[in-house]
């Protein structure tokens, strides 16, 4: 985008308001410092995880060769030892997305506080509403990374099955594997979701939601539902999104704009879909819906299949028939 970029949208107090979001360049101020600095830490290990992720080929052949031959131990140790580094990598992918959820509880603890109005956080504390706009766009595509790698889920349970028979066989001690029989069950949990981190997200922003009582609940719902209308001003108008730098960043705001209506639709009571949501939300499908073929698929998927109350009586026929 180069320069911060003017967005007009509707203050939650229902006044038409200014401010600049750079998504960008945004860097932190004095107040925003510490909590910036324990989710820079964070993000810059993300980058890292979606490489490793992007490249996970998956160890189906030697798999294959183990089924094929039960008897052969020596394809069963050859299997054995291209699979254990490979689990080593999911086992940091799910400890990563613990750092995660310690991020974004960080940041959502600073963007609700009772110190200011949602939409004046957002203005004033511009480099952790960046920090959480990349800490979404790392969830969706994560997630879109994952769901098209069926190797994941079938070397893990290559291993799960092969590290329950060695439990039965007093083949080895638990303590001696890299993934114990309790971590896996944790992980198979968490890899077992079509879309972990967006649930690792959802989960964490309903957990600090429930443990924060005192804070209204429309500070969060609020920030979420702001950022949304944001990102959806940003990518409809013109002589705004031909100031962004690449198409990269369309992208980024797409995935932050679903990554936002999805929290919010977890958070909020009556959900996103409601005739008097806070979100637009035929307004943001239309945004979606507008990008070319085949590139906000898994977007729309996760609109479909990810959020709550889509299916709830309260969502307009209309809403439903642009998500079919």
């Amino acid at each position: 985008m180069g320069n911060l970029i003017k967005v007009l949208t509707r203050d939650i107090d229902n006044n038409t308001g200014n401010f600049f979001l750079d998504f960008e360049n945004a860097q932190p101020t004095g107040p925003e410092r510490k909590v910036w600095d324990q989710v820079n830490e964070v993000l810059a290990e993300a980058m890292q995880v979606l490489e490793d992720l992007q490249s996970y080929s998956g160890a189906g052949e030697a798999i294959r060769q183990a089924i094929q031959s039960p008897s052969d131990e020596r394809v069963q140790e050859k299997t054995w030892a291209a699979v254990v580094p490979l689990v080593v990598k999911l086992k940091k992918f799910y400890e990563f997305s613990l750092k995660l959820e310690g991020a974004l509880h960080g940041l959502l603890s600073s963007l609700t506080s009772t110190r200011c109005s949602p939409t004046q956080h957002l203005e004033q504390e511009q480099a952790l509403a960046r920090q959480f706009a990349e800490i979404l766009h790392f969830t969706l595509r994560f997630d879109e990374l994952k769901m098209t790698n069926p190797a994941i889920q079938n070397d893990f349970s290559y291993y799960r099955r092969t590290l329950s028979r060695m439990r039965i066989n007093n083949v080895c001690g638990d303590e001696q594997n890299e993934v114990n029989n309790e971590l896996a069950n944790r992980m198979s949990l968490f890899y077992a979701n079509a879309t972990p981190m967006l649930k690792t997200l959802t989960d964490a922003t309903t957990k600090f939601v429930s443990e924060n009582r005192d804070l209204p609940l429309e500070n969060t719902t609020d920030c979420l539902s702001t950022m949304a209308c944001v990102c959806k001003v940003m990518l409809e108008t013109p002589e705004y999104r031909t100031r962004f730098a690449s198409e990269d960043t369309v992208l980024f705001c797409l995935r932050v704009m679903v990554g936002v209506i999805i929290l919010y639709d977890f958070v909020h009571p009556a959900g996103a879909f409601i005739k008097n949501s806070k979100i637009d939300m035929k307004g943001c499908i239309k945004v979606l819906k507008d990008q070319p073929p085949n590139s906000v698929d898994g977007l729309l998927n996760a609109l479909r299949y990810t959020t709550k109350h889509l299916s709830d009586e309260t969502t307009s026929k209309q809403i439903k028939n642009m998500l079919q």
